[in-house]
């Protein structure tokens, strides 16, 4: 199946995007850091930041990247769009008026991979995209691009250790699965990543909340 728009079209939505929001990306860098300082804290606060990050990366990218943006090559956006307003939504309503959701930093297999996600969205991904001719302003940056900031979510999701709610998985593993099909016809190599991350983190995620739910039933 083929896309509705071609490779240098959706370069080009980029370089149009990243100049409008400038200097943005240096500002989702920082909450990035101040949410790897916050996982460390495990602390209701702490958790309502690290949440409140996540929701407005998502909420940020549905709104300015596919509804403003992507939608004028590609009208499917305005439904990636409403998923992406979606899971901010599910995530405000979990971790902070719920608190169904919080974190802490373990030396565990979970914390381990959720590392390498992170790290990888953070550095390793926008350093395979300038090797490979998508430095800025063509570069799908960290926070402000999906999926980059779909396999970071995935990362601190996996740093959870309390977790009442699945549902706020969904969609980020319905991305990893969209945009790694864009990603083979558009040969975005570095975005290669996010059907490892969408899998792999999935399952983990899932796997955690059995075993957090089970501990909980047997208190």
């Amino acid at each position: 199946m083929s896309l509705p728009f071609t490779v240098r079209e959706f370069m080009n939505v980029f370089k149009v995007y990243n100049q409008s929001i400038w200097p943005m990306q240096i500002v989702f860098y920082l909450l990035g850091f101040l949410v790897l300082l916050f996982l460390k804290k495990n602390k209701k606060s702490s958790n309502k930041i690290v949440v409140g990050i996540l929701s407005f990366y998502w909420l940020w990218i549905g709104i300015f990247y596919h509804l403003v943006n992507f939608s004028s090559i590609n009208k499917m956006a305005y439904v990636f769009g409403a998923l992406f307003i979606l899971e901010a939504l599910i995530m405000l309503y979990a971790g902070l008026i719920k608190e169904y959701i919080s974190f802490s930093f373990n030396f565990d297999r979970y914390s381990i991979i959720g590392s390498i996600f992170i790290i990888y969205s953070m550095v390793i991904y926008p350093l395979i995209g300038y090797f490979l001719g998508h430095g800025y302003p063509f570069s799908p940056g960290f926070g402000v691009a999906p999926c980059p900031t779909a396999i970071f979510t995935f990362g601190v999701l996996l740093f959870a250790n309390k977790i009442i709610i699945k549902h706020l998985i969904w969609i980020p593993l319905i991305w990893s699965i969209i945009g790694t099909f864009a990603a083979i016809n558009l040969d975005i190599k570095e975005d290669y990543g996010l059907l490892i991350a969408g899998i792999v983190g999935t399952l983990m995620f899932l796997s955690k909340y059995k075993i957090v739910r089970g501990e909980e039933f047997e208190k």
